[in-house]
């Protein structure tokens, strides 16, 4: 596949996969989505490699989700020769890759985390933050969601409490906070984040990788109910998608001003 949104390397065992659209913050749309599923598959065949780090470009962002841009009038997003149905981003698809490739999947975050690409990070295996990377949901501020790994998986590892509060104020999270409720596992200054990143990554490498392919099958056995739960999210999203209150969100964002949904409380 030639790859336009994505950047893709292997390196003695390691494959790195990175989201290569810094000047929308790595967003992504409808391609972006379509190549990282396919260099996860990739990795995933090629038996050399035991481990995959997931990262964004440049500095200042891992990636923010869903680029609000590509959203069509219609619902859904814009892509010529689109993946079919749905909200025309194979999210789910993705998701489900990153949770069934039987190698650990390391975050990689060097910025901010927010949206959909902070469900990206909860669904890898681990994350590594730099110190100056930021955390945190925006859907029901743009007239959108995950009701799936992104919000259930999300109370599994913080809390119902916690994920619920992420959800319902959308505001943003340092490195430090993310790693006291668990969401991070290490945090170093942003400078050393990719040695930090590699250094864990040779270190699974030099464990057996049957057992690492078995351990992870066995911590995804508990939650793999929630694959139901977001194939129904997806769906639902999809026809949300349609609606004049998600419009709202997305023209808001657009055009750089206040949201009102109050309208559709009435």
């Amino acid at each position: 596949m030639e790859l336009t949104d994505v950047l893709y390397e292997k390196v003695d065992g390691i494959a790195k996969i990175t989201i290569n659209r810094p000047q929308v913050y790595n967003a992504f749309r409808a391609k972006t989505i379509e190549e990282l599923i396919w260099t996860f598959r990739d990795a995933w065949d090629d038996n050399r490699i035991g481990v995959v780090t997931l990262t964004g470009s440049g500095e200042k962002a891992f990636c923010v989700g869903g680029d609000q841009k590509e959203k069509g009038n219609e619902g859904g997003y814009d892509y010529s020769g689109g993946l079919g149905g749905g909200i025309g981003l194979e999210v789910e698809n993705l998701h489900q890759t990153i949770r069934n490739i039987p190698k650990p999947v390391i975050a990689s975050v060097n910025g901010f985390a927010i949206g959909g690409g902070h469900v990206l990070h909860v669904i890898c295996d681990l994350t590594i933050a730099a110190d100056t990377a930021k955390f945190g949901q925006s859907g029901p501020k743009v007239g959108s969601y995950d009701a799936g790994f992104g919000s259930a998986y999300l109370a599994r590892i913080v809390g119902e409490k916690k994920a619920r509060e992420i959800w319902y104020l959308c505001e943003q999270y340092t490195a430090e906070e993310c790693k006291d409720m668990g969401l991070v596992n290490k945090v170093v200054p942003a400078n050393q984040l990719a040695e930090a990143t590699d250094e864990w990554a040779r270190k699974i490498l030099e464990k057996s990788p049957t057992a690492l392919k078995m351990l992870k099958y066995s911590f995804n056995a508990d939650s793999a109910n929630i694959q139901g739960i977001s194939q129904l999210s997806m769906g639902s999203l999809a026809m949300f998608y349609n609606t004049p209150e998600s419009e709202e969100g997305k023209n808001a964002f657009l055009e750089k001003r206040s949201v009102d949904f109050q309208k559709f409380r009435k």
